[in-house]
């Protein structure tokens, strides 16, 4: 929105008679506290989702009785207001957050106007855990007719399961259902001799692929002909491969469209599973193995196609690397994260397409007992490869699957610890990818002896390094007690009566710990020398571009 377009809708707001269910002003003159402000976002969205509102305001600098402007000194730097898409993001489920964040210069004061999406249908948003809402003007916990009834949603709302009515079974291609018979078969032994005996119609409604000899969506997306996609327009079926070099730079592509049940074996044979060799200095790594495991390919490429949003007229992306494969679906993540799937280990309650997750599963396409995801992560584990990553950001589900070891001592602990869970596993791949811990996992870990250190530069904890012979590194990302760089100064200043910081630099620069980069070193020698002048042990004879450390007479 430009400033003519904003000022037109905070006055629109302005002169409603009350705050509503999708309308918030506060004052927020000087500070505004975070937590407060997550538990609106929920609420918000959660009302703007009942309401079949696109979205709710948030306004701050405005009081909420008669709405005149006061100005907020809210996050005054640009840069601080725009980093709280992030803080919301981490909190709330699939990382969902402000479609925009406005600021307003008016003459009577700054004002911000938060622009909150409504919940995704079927999927209530919640804030830490926690689902809020709207009791008229009073923030309260969303009640449990109100999440049934966002929950429902998705059911009632299954794009999935719409009938096409121009359609009829000449539409799907002839490969695709025989290939689907099989499939089928090999799903349902018990129904084999059966199977043989259906016509076409009586097998896709066993299926569950059609309802009752009508076409749907899903027949069209899974067994269609190429040119029947057009029944499902403007929604496309569609996957898209991109082979890219070190660089990014794209080599090669291909598009493929329905059938899907056949497009997923186009995009496999595309992707070049080349052999991993391990750098072995232990017996436990093995000589080499395929850098993915056909499952996971399989398995997140037929998910991407399970839960695409196709309201959302997308395509399905695969990106291959060098070293990792991309995989990106539209739409938002419903279990709310992966480290709860991993941890269930159980079927999801809700899905966006239950029609054609029922189809995909009968066709041997998906595993709905809830196990998919957590079969990638063990093939990971098994490879002491880097566990997958999700990005669900940006209304999309991003699938990171790496094809090499990126740390060996991340590694060489997993093949040492037979006995770590894969939550462990999991929150242990966080610091070799110097991701945040939360404070459970931070605590987990350390409790546990496997890592040391500070937030957020861990580092493997003594116990592990003595089991897994990396005592020499622990030592180098270990940090000298503060007395020892002290004393390292003061001696190398009495020994040659005077260094300028290049000196101490190099003195220092080898004996800080490996976890630290080029500024951190910068910053803990700056305040080393910091500490000795204001303790009166040495001066600076020089200037503060160039300094000539001495000792001062005292100490001498």
């Amino acid at each position: 929105m430009n400033q003519q377009e904003l000022e037109s809708t905070l006055q629109y707001l302005q002169n409603l008679p009350s705050e509503t269910e999708v309308v918030e002003f506060k004052e927020a003159k000087a500070n505004f506290d975070f937590n407060k402000l997550g538990k609106y976002f929920s609420a918000l969205s959660n009302e703007a989702n009942l309401k079949n509102r696109p979205f709710a305001w948030l306004v701050f600098g405005i009081e909420n009785k008669h709405h005149a402007i006061v100005g907020t000194q809210f996050r005054t730097s640009r840069k601080d207001l725009d980093s709280l898409k992030g803080e919301i993001a981490n909190k709330t489920t699939s990382r969902i957050t402000f479609m925009e964040i406005y600021e307003l210069p008016l003459t009577e004061g700054r004002v911000i106007m938060f622009q909150i999406p409504a919940a995704p249908k079927g999927v209530p948003l919640a804030f830490e855990g926690h689902y809020y809402g709207r009791d008229g003007e009073e923030l309260s916990p969303l009640n449990l007719e109100e999440i049934e009834r966002i929950r429902a949603q998705a059911i009632n709302n299954d794009w999935s399961a719409g009938i096409v009515k121009e359609a009829t079974i000449d539409d799907l291609d002839d490969e695709a259902i025989k290939v689907a018979r099989l499939n089928f078969k090999s799903k349902s032994p018990d129904k084999a001799a059966e199977v043989d005996n259906w016509d076409d119609i009586t097998f896709l409604n066993k299926a569950k692929i059609t309802i009752k000899g009508q076409i749907t969506r899903t027949a069209i997306i899974l067994l269609g002909r190429e040119e029947a996609e057009h029944f499902i327009s403007p929604a496309e079926a569609k996957i898209r491969w991109i082979l890219k070099d070190s660089k990014g730079v794209e080599k090669d592509y291909l598009i493929v469209s329905c059938p899907m049940l056949l497009a997923v074996d186009k995009i496999y044979t595309k992707i070049r599973n080349l052999k991993y060799r391990y750098i072995k200095d232990d017996t436990l790594f093995p000589d080499e193995v395929n850098q993915y495991e056909p499952y996971s390919i399989r398995e997140a490429l037929n998910n991407c196609i399970a839960h695409q949003d196709y309201t959302k007229y997308g395509r399905i992306n695969v990106i291959e690397m060098e070293d990792q494969l991309v995989f990106t679906n539209l739409g938002s993540f419903i279990p709310g994260s992966v480290e709860k799937v991993v941890r269930e280990d159980a079927p999801e309650e809700l899905y966006r397409n239950r029609f054609l997750v029922t189809a995909m599963f009968n066709l041997k396409m998906v595993d709905t007992v809830g196990g998919g995801i957590k079969k990638i992560f063990n093939y990971q584990r098994a490879r002491f490869f880097p566990m997958p990553d999700y990005d669900l950001s940006e209304g999309k589900v991003k699938v990171t699957i790496a094809g090499k070891v990126l740390d060996m001592e991340y590694a060489r602990i997993l093949a040492q610890n037979k006995d770590l869970t894969l939550e462990e596993i999991m929150m242990l791949d966080k610091v070799q990818k110097k991701h945040l811990l939360t404070d459970f996992e931070e605590k987990h870990l350390k409790t546990k002896k496997l890592i040391e250190g500070r937030r957020p530069n861990y580092y493997i904890g003594i116990k592990v390094a003595q089991e897994t012979g990396q005592k020499a590194a622990y030592s180098k990302n270990r940090a000298f007690d503060k007395d020892y760089y002290l004393d390292l100064i003061v001696k190398a200043i009495k020994e040659h009566k005077s260094v300028d910081r290049s000196d101490v630099d190099e003195l220092l620069w080898n004996k800080l710990p490996d976890w630290m980069n080029d500024r951190q070193k910068k910053s803990k020698i700056k305040n080393l020398l910091s500490e000795l002048r204001m303790k009166g042990t040495i001066n600076n004879a020089g200037n503060d571009a160039k300094p000539k450390w001495i000792i001062t007479k005292k100490v001498q």
